[in-house]
């Protein structure tokens, strides 16, 4: 049987722009999976497709067991969605926004209610909780709309780029919540360029590129792609850089980072701290001065340079997920277009 959430050969496009190109998934039941790409991969149009606010061109869907296609209002009734950007009434309190959400999947008055009271609580906003929603910061509002994607508890959610906004503060109150989401039963589909969000989150990693799934793992297996661990250095002399890569070389296990306005050298490892001691020896028998030198794992834009060719990009605040070129903008106004 598919998981929660299954998807075989989604294909969507918008004009000569290909969002989607043959995406599969498989969420087991009361598991998270990080869907995670940069700019324009695809990751908002899967869920869009995913939770019936676009229409595949071709492919097939089922969310809590629902044929997407078929019975989309069904599909509706069990999943819980927020989407990139709050989606608030500005005129209405925040007790309001909550309540008005819980009358609408047909709550009683009184538990709407009480519900709107809790998830206050549960984010923080309890003593805004009465002040109209075009007075809070945008990382309140951005609380109140997950409040409001969890007022009916569905068994199914979808978050696309749900930190977006919050300060680190909030942003693990927001993990935390999203754990106890889970443990009580709830799967989740949550895209993120962060990898550090799915390594809090995520039970599996799919990563999305150009509209389709080219690597899928936990965060573990991912990094260990890109060679798992890295030694940096910054050289104090810009003349013992060429020597200081013939040390890396001797001990790395892949190609040697170079950033000349730096100074700093990077190599991808094997052999942890042990190792690390060894190149500090090597650098100081040849005479090679060090201004810096670090073990690290890879970093996000390490697991893109490996499996895409190219870095993870910051999104700016009013760039959906096709954004970054002319075409993707064009394909982006069309869908506008579309969805009109």
């Amino acid at each position: 049987m598919p998981g929660a959430i299954y998807a075989e050969g989604l294909v969507k496009t918008f004009g000569d722009v290909r969002a989607l190109d043959g995406v599969d998934l498989d969420v087991p039941e009361g598991t998270v999976l990080g869907l995670l790409g940069p700019n324009g991969a695809g990751k908002t149009t899967t869920v869009r497709c995913l939770t019936t606010l676009l229409r595949p061109d071709s492919g097939r869907a089922v969310v809590a067991g629902i044929d997407v296609l078929d019975h989309p209002d069904q599909v509706r009734r069990s999943i819980g969605l927020s989407g990139q950007f709050a989606a608030v009434d500005e005129y209405l309190t925040g007790r309001e926004n909550l309540q008005m959400v819980g009358q609408l999947y047909q709550m009683s008055a009184k538990a709407a209610k009480a519900r709107a009271g809790e998830l206050l609580d549960q984010f923080n906003l309890a003593d805004a909780a009465d002040r109209p929603a075009k007075t809070y910061s945008g990382g309140m509002r951005r609380r109140l709309d997950l409040a409001a994607a969890l007022v009916v508890s569905p068994p199914v959610m979808f978050m696309d780029e749900p930190t977006t906004g919050l300060d680190p503060r909030n942003r693990q109150q927001l993990w935390e919540v999203i754990k106890q989401l889970v443990s009580g039963g709830t799967t989740l589909l949550l895209t993120t360029q962060y990898l550090e969000e799915a390594d809090h989150l995520a039970h599996d990693i799919a990563v999305v590129d150009h509209g389709r799934v080219i690597a899928r793992g936990t965060s573990d297996q991912l990094k260990a792609r890109t060679g798992g661990e890295r030694v940096e250095v910054v050289v104090h002399e810009r003349e013992h850089m060429a020597a200081a890569a013939e040390v890396l070389a001797g001990f790395g296990k892949g190609d040697t980072t170079v950033e000349e306005h730096t100074r700093k050298l990077t190599v991808p490892v094997t052999g942890g701290a042990k190792l690390l001691a060894e190149v500090i020896r090597e650098l100081d028998v040849r005479g090679i001065e060090i201004d810096d030198i670090g073990l690290r794992r890879p970093t996000l834009d390490d697991v893109f340079l490996s499996l895409t060719g190219h870095a993870a990009e910051v999104k700016d605040a009013d760039e959906d997920d096709e954004g970054g070129t002319s075409a993707d903008t064009r394909g982006r106004k069309r869908k506008k277009e579309s969805v009109k």
